[in-house]
């Protein structure tokens, strides 16, 4: 089977959030399992500047955004075994950021038309194109609209998977014709149209043959009125062709046992000196003091994220004899909470800005709980990363994080793998932390969760097989 993963970032080449760590790790895995699968990007910045990456030049070609003419430039790199296909444009993406700029819905519209014409200009016939949120979302649509009679597309099918559906590629509906060159009964039908505008990313909903929530609970969540972004409509019309299926963690990048970033390694069967090691570094690193255990942040500093809990119970958890380390930017008065919490206890919390891989892993290996309170997560990753590495997490059971965090309720100690509430209060919220600190002092009881959460198989390699088992389902 031949996969086309068509995204607007993708690790090791170009990363701003989760959707990377996906398209990488699942093309990898798909990869493991025999498939021919590639990865198509744009051509940013960031990536030309990589020293380590070798591009090889393989084509140009027009594109035509209606009167508009530009060029694409088609490059490749392999990394690990996995070919990039990268479209090139220096109008368009020679920028320093990925996002961000006043024109980013002609970007993408000049590269999904780029894309729609690289599989004939490359010859690269495709089983299953694969495209991720509103920057891709007008593939399907261009392809079936205007290329149905191509012979590259007969038997191709799509697959839309929705990351984050709080961006939904709002464009004014002058683009369907005039940049897209559609016919304007798509946007009057309502078929594209939301809110009066074009969007890319129910254009990709209505268009594809499957669509995938990053987590089975989300995917119910985006049916509900309340929880949906406003998306409940359209997916309710899909919900036969509408499944979750949940991330997994790179094993190549998390693992207590390998990690070569942590103090000590550990196993599940092992973890109690690796863990006292790699605590022991990070209160070091961070010239933090006390006996009392260590709670973990690692995020952006967003009110999606629940961290305006964090700040406020900041003060009663020191009080406590805990320590309390967090890393992340984002939204400034978060950012100056924290300064300020760190201030007020400069030898019990660290607050560090921006990000810092090597301390991320020391976090992940040396807190005993990990704090993620948010308020919507579609998936998250650092509540499986903190279970990897034997630290409890403490979530909200939110869409993803309900999915993968059984929460110790005093009597399953034995399936238990963090803690967990349900409302988004700031009154549960502490309940669970001062239920996990009241656990840490019960020794057995706490080294039972620490097994548990470890040995939990987060791996792209089942979720991997799930995308597979749904790409044969539609062939």
């Amino acid at each position: 089977m031949t996969i086309a993963m068509i995204a607007s970032e993708a690790n090791p080449l170009c990363k701003t959030g989760g959707l990377a760590d996906v398209v990488w790790s699942l093309t990898k895995e798909l990869k493991n399992l025999g498939q021919d699968c590639f990865v198509v990007l744009p051509f940013y910045k960031c990536i030309k500047e990589t020293p380590t990456l070798l591009f090889k030049k393989l084509k140009s070609y027009d594109v035509y955004l209606s009167w508009r003419c530009q060029t694409a430039d088609v490059f490749s790199c392999e990394v690990r075994g996995v070919t990039f296909y990268l479209i090139g444009n220096d109008y368009y993406f020679n920028r320093e950021d990925l996002y961000g700029y006043a024109d980013d819905g002609e970007r993408f519209a000049f590269y999904c038309l780029a894309v729609r014409a690289l599989f004939g200009q490359l010859d690269l016939p495709c089983d299953i194109i694969h495209v991720h949120d509103w920057q891709t979302g007008m593939i399907p649509v261009l392809i079936k609209e205007q290329s149905k009679d191509d012979p590259r597309f007969q038997h191709t099918k799509f697959v839309m998977t929705l990351h984050n559906e709080a961006f939904k590629g709002f464009l004014d509906r002058y683009f369907v014709n005039h940049f897209f060159g559609l016919d304007d009964s798509l946007f009057d039908s309502g078929a594209i149209r939301f809110d009066g505008m074009l969007s890319t990313l129910k254009a990709g909903i209505v268009y594809a043959d499957k669509v995938v929530a990053v987590s089975p609970n989300h995917a119910n969540e985006l049916l509900q009125p309340g929880d949906s972004m406003r998306l409940d409509g359209v997916l309710a019309l899909r919900e036969g062709d509408f499944l979750g299926i949940v991330n997994g963690v790179d094993d190549d990048e998390f693992d207590p046992e390998n990690d070569m970033f942590i103090a000590k390694n550990y196993g599940h069967r092992d973890f109690t000196e690796g863990k006292a090691q790699c605590k022991a570094r990070l209160l070091s690193v961070c010239e933090l003091k006390g006996d009392g255990p260590t709670f973990g942040l690692v995020s952006r500093l967003t009110y999606q994220k629940g961290v305006e809990m964090v700040l406020r119970i900041g003060d009663e958890l020191v009080s406590k004899g805990a320590r309390l380390v967090i890393l992340g930017h984002g939204e400034c008065e978060i950012e100056q909470g924290f300064e300020e919490l760190h201030l007020r206890h400069p030898d019990r919390c660290l607050y560090y800005r921006g990000y810092n891989n090597q301390l991320a892993h020391d976090i992940y290996s040396g807190s005993d709980f990990f704090l993620m309170p948010s308020l919507f997560e579609p998936c998250g990753i650092g509540q499986m990363i903190a279970q990897r590495y034997g630290t409890l997490p403490i979530v909200r059971e939110v869409g993803g994080l309900k999915d993968t965090v059984i929460g110790y309720d005093g009597k399953n100690e034995d399936t238990a793998t963090g803690f967990s509430f349900t409302d988004y209060d700031f009154g549960r919220f502490r309940d669970s932390c001062l239920q996990a600190l009241s656990l840490y002092s019960e020794t057995k009881t706490f080294a039972k969760l620490v097994h548990n959460a470890m040995t939990v198989d987060h791996s792209w390699a089942r979720s991997a097989m799930a995308y597979l088992g749904l790409y044969q389902s539609i062939l």
